[in-house]
């Protein structure tokens, strides 16, 4: 019977101890570290002058080396081009065979990816955006299914089992402690400053079901006006907080200042003797001047 050999039956799987990369000869070895001007070249001819300083040569296998060198691109910050070169063994040069850019020890990266339901905070819903519930939400249960029954249906509907889920225990024990948590608890720095509290306020309107033991919605529009509140918060404008005395204004006859007094003009006051003589004096000096324009001189003859 003829025998089989390893040509035979093909390619052998490596075993446990032939898994690890092999180191290449001395030969090669010379060959894949001298390309660094070689991978340099490659960079610039891929991406123009985005080359940095060198950074280093590391051994991938027995015919190939990865060449780093300092991406110069904005917005990449401490990251690397990587030049994959290889030899065979016997070679005279090596051929490039990757060029590619990676992220450095100190490079600048996106956060780890999260689903869309570990991403959306609450506050995040906007308008039009929609939200649906996980298939599995432990905060829902099943609600009541319409049987047709008139009697039955209505009075489901009246009791709030008319919808398709209802909150579940534990949705309402979330949603309790995060209301007693929240910014409207018994411990915020607006219910600590004040001895009053919303279970006896009668602006507070419970809700209804379990929740209406602990909780209430807000009415007064000075305070926390429609915010769910635990029934041991309280504010300033409780209901019954009493007016503070000693506030107004003093009482005094109030002063009307559109009111117009109208006084009577004086009379002008009458003329002086001086005035009288000056004027005098004045229509005597008048008439001089008229007598001595008409009196006749020596050169002139007079007049008939």
């Amino acid at each position: 019977m003829e025998s089989l050999t390893d040509s035979d039956l093909g390619p052998v799987a490596p075993s446990d101890d032939d898994s690890r990369p092999a180191t290449p000869s001395d030969q090669v070895a010379a060959i894949l570290a001298g390309a660094a001007e070689q991978a340099r070249a490659a960079v610039i001819e891929f991406s123009g002058e985005t080359v940095g300083d060198y950074l280093g040569v590391s051994f991938d296998d027995d015919v190939a080396a990865t060449h780093r060198f300092l991406a110069v691109l904005t917005g990449y910050h401490g990251w690397q081009w990587a030049v994959v070169v290889a030899a065979y063994p016997g070679a005279d040069h090596a051929t490039i065979s990757e060029v590619v850019l990676v992220p450095g020890p100190t490079a600048l990266l996106a956060p780890p990816w999260l689903p869309w339901d570990e991403r959306v905070r609450p506050g995040d819903l906007g308008p039009g955006d929609l939200l649906a519930p996980l298939p599995d939400d432990p905060r829902l249960a099943a609600g009541f299914a319409a049987t047709g029954d008139p009697l039955v249906d209505d009075t489901a509907v009246e009791l709030g089992l008319g919808r398709r889920r209802v909150l579940s225990a534990i949705g309402r024990d979330e949603a309790a402690q995060r209301w007693h948590d929240g910014d409207h608890g018994p411990a915020s720095a607006m219910a600590r400053s004040t001895k009053r509290i919303c279970r006896d306020c009668g602006f507070m309107v419970p809700v209804a079901g379990a929740l209406g033991e602990m909780f209430g919605v807000c009415c007064n529009e000075m305070a926390a006006d429609g915010r769910v509140v635990d029934f041991l918060y309280g504010c300033g404008a409780h209901s019954d907080t009493p007016a503070p005395a000693g506030v107004g204004s003093p009482a005094h006859d109030p002063f009307d200042d559109g009111v117009i007094e109208v006084v009577p003009r004086p009379e002008p006051p009458a003329p002086t003797e001086t005035v009288e003589a000056t004027e005098s004096e004045e229509a005597t000096e008048s008439e001089d001047v008229n007598e001595t324009a008409h009196e006749p001189t020596a050169e002139e003859p007079a007049g008939d």
